[in-house]
């Protein structure tokens, strides 16, 4: 019987010298006590090397899974004929039973078997020290682990999770310990406070001030620019302080030294950041910024777990508490969540946020799977997709200036080609074949009346559009003279449109010239004959309104 040990430098086999031995499994321990005692119940039988490290996790991860590697097969075929198998895990018994036709045990006796071997490994196989069997058994759990958790050194995406954690928790306590220094100082120069804003040059200014009758004899060049220096001297002179002891000002010296201390371990810890961010995150970080592409890995959990959401995901994460009341109160969801902060949404116009968040998360969660996922280690993809991000907000920017300035869409307005507003501008039409029935003068009167109606319907309108209204005339033009020019004016017309029977048949051409004048001046007769109506109309309704009122006037009289 044979019994199959694993080892991390290769495969062994064991030949069980004293088969009636395994029946005795309590006795078996004692058997593997001493070196010498081993060699007399096993012996080794072959061994089986491995040629680097990758075929050792290879092999591994295979008996992990139950299933004999290429080279275990390979390995068993050559010393296995005819023999019993002894293995430690039933389901790779069973799979080298079908496959390779070998019979397996597994049982109790087989486990002690091996629990002894184990002790006495480094007797048993001559050339493995334990002083190289203990490096060989780490690096292999090492690579094992890394393989079964799918875990890269260079992608360590726990180290940015507390990084940025532990930045804005710096920056919640630089706040605190700079008001509290404000607050401290102030009962001493209060002035100092208005004059100063920022926190770090403030702490710098105490300080190297110490005590504000000091402000007069220092250079403040390094710390403050020279209008502000001049500011704080001359309110140094002049404050309205309260005098404060030696101790006092050493507890306040010490306060600044933490805001500097912190403030300097703040820059520090940002660079650190960067760094992280731009080996584990690239395209990431190229499209949303260092902070941001930090806070929604923290916020996932992972850059593994980020890269399973969608882009709607990404889109609103921060954003949870505000979701769930809007979907709770039936009222519109938020646009977006820490994606707000990034360079690409501030630039956008208030009335594009949304939608340049929207295809800033698209992006984004097409970076995060490609960091996550992918084999490339630059922030090419990430870069291109920025370049199309920002093209397509100069296009929305654009689209608003194009309706603002002039049509709907930004194109010029196509005005509609009217044959009458080009009159006298030389041929419009082009020139009509010669009909030899317009000679005659037999039904001319009807026709012309005919066309005359048919034209005067869609010129009227256009006639109308184009002059005054008759409020305009009546104010513009005296009522005496519009009387008499009506009056010369249907005089004309009347003796134009009577035909007389004594002329003689004239040409084509003037009878064509006579049909184009009269549509034109029945137009004219129509339209005046609307103004007169609509005048008399105005008029009758003015005298009757002023009468209706001389008549309340007369009856009011009579009454009184």
């Amino acid at each position: 019987m044979l019994v199959l040990f694993e080892t991390p430098a290769g495969f062994a086999l064991f030949k069980v010298l004293d088969e009636g031995k395994l029946n005795k499994v309590e006795d078996l321990s004692k058997e593997f006590l001493a070196a010498d005692s081993a060699r007399k119940v096993v012996s080794l039988q072959a061994f089986s090397k491995f040629e680097n490290t990758a075929e050792a996790l290879e092999a591994a991860t295979k008996l992990l899974e139950s299933t004999p590697s290429k080279g275990l097969r390979k390995f068993l075929r050559a010393h296995c004929d005819g023999e019993t198998l002894g293995v430690a895990d039933s389901k790779l018994g069973n799979a080298i039973k079908e496959k390779l036709k070998i019979d397996c045990v597994h049982n109790n006796a087989v486990m002690e078997l091996l629990r002894g071997v184990r002790t006495q490994l480094t007797e048993l196989i001559s050339g493995l020290g334990a002083q190289d069997l203990a490096p060989m058994s780490l690096g292999l759990s090492h690579s094992l682990s890394r393989y079964k958790l799918k875990f890269s050194a260079d992608k360590v995406d726990t180290m940015i999770v507390q990084a940025i954690g532990l930045l804005d928790d710096l920056d919640k306590e630089l706040n605190t310990y700079a008001m509290r220094v404000r607050e401290w100082y102030g009962w001493h120069f209060p002035e100092l406070t208005k004059i100063v804003q920022d926190n770090i040059l403030y702490a710098k200014s105490v300080k190297l001030m110490g005590d504000r009758a000091n402000a007069a004899k220092l250079d403040f060049s390094e710390v403050l620019p020279e209008e502000v220096e001049i500011e704080v001297k001359e309110a140094a002179v002049i404050s309205m302080g309260t005098e404060i002891n030696d101790l006092d000002l050493i507890n306040i010296k010490e306060l600044c030294d933490q805001v500097l201390n912190l403030s300097e371990y703040r820059a520090q810890l940002y660079d650190y950041l960067k760094s992280r961010m731009n080996t584990v995150a690239p395209n990431l970080t190229a499209l949303v910024g260092e902070l941001v592409g930090a806070r929604l890995i923290a916020h996932g959990g992972s850059l593994l777990n980020l890269a399973k959401q969608p882009g709607s995901t990404v889109q609103i994460l921060g954003a949870e508490k505000a979701l769930f009341r809007a979907l709770k109160t039936k009222h519109s969801t938020p646009k977006y969540g820490l994606i707000y902060h990034a360079s690409l949404v501030g630039q956008a116009a208030p009335k594009h946020k949304g939608k340049i968040s929207r295809s800033l998360a698209a992006k984004a969660a097409l970076a995060i799977r490609c960091d996550a996922l992918g084999d490339d280690q630059d922030n090419s993809m990430g870069l291109e997709n920025r370049a199309k991000l920002e093209a397509r907000l100069r296009a929305l920017e654009g689209k608003e200036l194009g309706r603002s300035a002039g049509s709907a869409k930004g194109k010029p307005k196509i005005e509609v080609y009217d044959k009458d507003r080009k009159k006298g501008a030389g041929l419009i039409t082009p020139a009509k074949s010669y009909n030899p029935a317009a000679d005659s003068l037999i039904g001319q009167l009807t026709d012309s009346t005919a066309l005359d109606e048919q034209d005067t319907v869609p010129k009227k309108k256009k006639k109308v559009e184009a002059e005054p209204s008759p409020a305009e005339e009546a104010v513009e033009v005296p009522a005496g003279e519009e009387k008499k020019e009506k009056k010369k004016k249907k005089k004309a017309d009347q003796e134009a449109s009577l035909p007389t029977s004594e002329e003689p048949a004239a040409p084509k051409e003037k009878e064509k010239k006579k049909k184009k004048k009269r549509p034109a001046e029945d137009d004219d007769e129509n339209v005046e004959v609307g103004e007169k109506k609509k005048k008399r109309k105005h008029a009758e309704q003015e005298e009757a309104e002023v009468q209706t009122k001389k008549e309340k006037k007369k009856k009011k009289k009579s009454e009184d």
